[in-house]
């Protein structure tokens, strides 16, 4: 039987006190697996602390405490934020969930010109908070107890030059250079574009900050399986997969 684990995000969780779950802890645990008290666990905070734990009571409301801290470490060593064009349907949904499968560090939604995704600003907050929970539920699959971020949406012109300290990437099939022959910095960012790619203005202020067009292959590929593909790529040359 594999081991159930639970995030409790920014929970001030230690060896003293009892806690009681949140609602998608509680909505698991009591809900979906129908524990019951005494029924041991693995809870982590999202910031790499993660216990062996115990639920002392449940009812409308449930209690763990927490038995034993691990020492366990799984995130990889590559520091990589992932800015990604939105993504129609379940793509990007699917895009998140397996980025942080591989290893992410950081994922910032884009808006680009042929961005098929619109939301106003109530329905952004709800799709950010979405996102969110999708990685997180993706650590508990997986057995990573940091949780990366689900950044702001963000118009890519503001993005472009967020972070000049580290090596930024896009992805250009018509590029000399492969991905895997990059000179890795201690920190990258990836671009990955939408369905329709980027237009010509934005490969140009891409460029104008620096970005380093990498190919992946002579083949055009999908927005979510450049992602994925680029992630695997990276974690394979230079990380631990």
């Amino acid at each position: 039987m594999r081991t159930v684990r639970i995030c409790q995000l920014g929970a001030p969780l230690n060896l003293n006190d009892e806690f009681t779950l949140d609602e998608d802890g509680y909505g698991h645990l009591i809900r979906v697996l129908r524990f019951t008290a005494n029924t041991p666990f693995v809870v982590f905070d999202g910031l790499g602390n993660e216990y062996e734990a115990v639920l002392t009571n449940v009812g409308k409301k449930a209690s763990f405490k927490c038995l034993n801290k691990l020492s366990v470490n799984v995130e990889s060593p590559l520091f990589i934020e992932l800015g990604q064009v939105i993504s129609r349907g379940d793509k990007m949904e699917f895009t998140i969930q397996k980025a942080v499968e591989l290893g992410i560090s950081k994922i910032t939604p884009l808006y680009s010109s042929r961005c098929g995704v619109k939301l106003d600003d109530k329905r952004k907050d709800k799709k950010v908070e979405q996102w969110q929970k999708i990685a997180i539920s993706a650590c508990e699959q997986c057995g990573r107890n940091v949780v990366p971020k689900v950044g702001e949406i963000t118009n890519i012109d503001d993005w472009y030059s967020k972070d000049p300290e580290a090596l930024s990437l896009t992805l250009d099939p018509k590029a000399s250079i492969k991905l895997s022959e990059i000179k890795l910095k201690s920190k990258l960012r990836l671009l990955i574009g939408p369905e329709g790619g980027l237009d010509d203005s934005e490969i140009q202020k891409a460029s104008e900050n620096n970005f380093v067009g990498v190919t992946l292959g002579p083949r055009i590929l999908r927005t979510e399986t450049a992602a994925l593909a680029a992630l695997s790529i990276l974690g394979c040359t230079f990380g631990d997969l």
